[in-house]
């Protein structure tokens, strides 16, 4: 129906467009930009020319790494040893 339904509060009217302009020439792939974490999910494609056709894809969007905060342990005297520890939230 050259149309994407985004569901009910999903936020994504404004990141989500069809790859081709028209999704009627075989293509109606979809681009998600500006991924999110609550963009996790199950997404439907259901696609109708002659007959329906209906693919789901499950999404999982993981956060992006903290830098770690690293910082060394014991004396810098060449041949002993130190330990380097680091944290990350």
């Amino acid at each position: 129906d050259h149309h994407v339904n985004y569901g009910s509060g999903s936020g994504l009217q404004d990141r989500v467009a069809f790859v081709q302009n028209d999704p009627s020439q075989y293509d109606a792939s979809i681009r998600l930009a500006d991924l999110q974490v609550s963009d996790t999910g199950t997404y439907q494609c259901r696609v109708k020319k002659n007959t329906v056709a209906v693919h789901e894809v499950i999404v999982t969007v993981q956060e992006k790494p903290v830098t770690p905060q690293c910082w060394t342990e014991g004396e810098l005297i060449e041949g002993s040893s130190i330990l380097l520890r680091c944290y990350s939230r």
